[in-house]
C-alpha cells in the first residue's frame, strides 16, 4: 500500500495528549503503523553516564500511531491524504482543497 504519510510530512495531531499540536514527521515506521513527530509525544529517558555522554534526564520523542496523525494542508488545516495520476506520475494530493502534495 502507498504511504500516505511520509517522513518531512507536516502533520496535526487528531488525539492524545498533544491533540491539536503540530509537527514534521523525523521517522515513519510502516510495518507497526507509527510515526515520530518532532517535538511531540516527549517523554523523559534516563541514561547513565559513559565516556562519551554526560547521562541524565534526556527527553525524546516517542512514536504516535499514523491514525492519530493528519497532514497540514494550504489552510493550515487537517486533511485527508487522497491519490491520482498526473501525467505518468502517481502523486498524493490534499482531499479538502485538491493541492498535490507531491512536488
Amino acid at each position: 500500500m502507498a504511504a500516505k504519510l511520509k517522513k518531512g510530512d507536516k502533520v496535526i495531531v487528531l488525539s492524545g495528549k498533544d491533540k491539536g499540536k503540530t509537527g514534521e514527521i523525523s521517522s515513519v515506521d510502516p510495518k507497526a503503523g507509527k510515526a515520530v513527530v518532532e517535538g511531540l509525544n516527549m517523554a523523559v529517558r534516563h541514561t547513565r553516564a559513559t565516556q562519551q555522554s554526560q547521562g541524565g534526564r534526556l527527553p525524546k520523542a516517542l512514536p504516535i500511531a499514523l491514525s492519530n496523525l493528519a497532514i497540514v494542508d494550504a489552510n493550515g488545516k487537517a486533511t485527508r491524504v487522497g491519490f491520482k495520476v498526473e501525467g505518468d506520475k502517481k502523486v498524493r494530493y490534499a482531499k479538502t482543497t485538491g493541492d498535490v502534495i507531491d512536488a
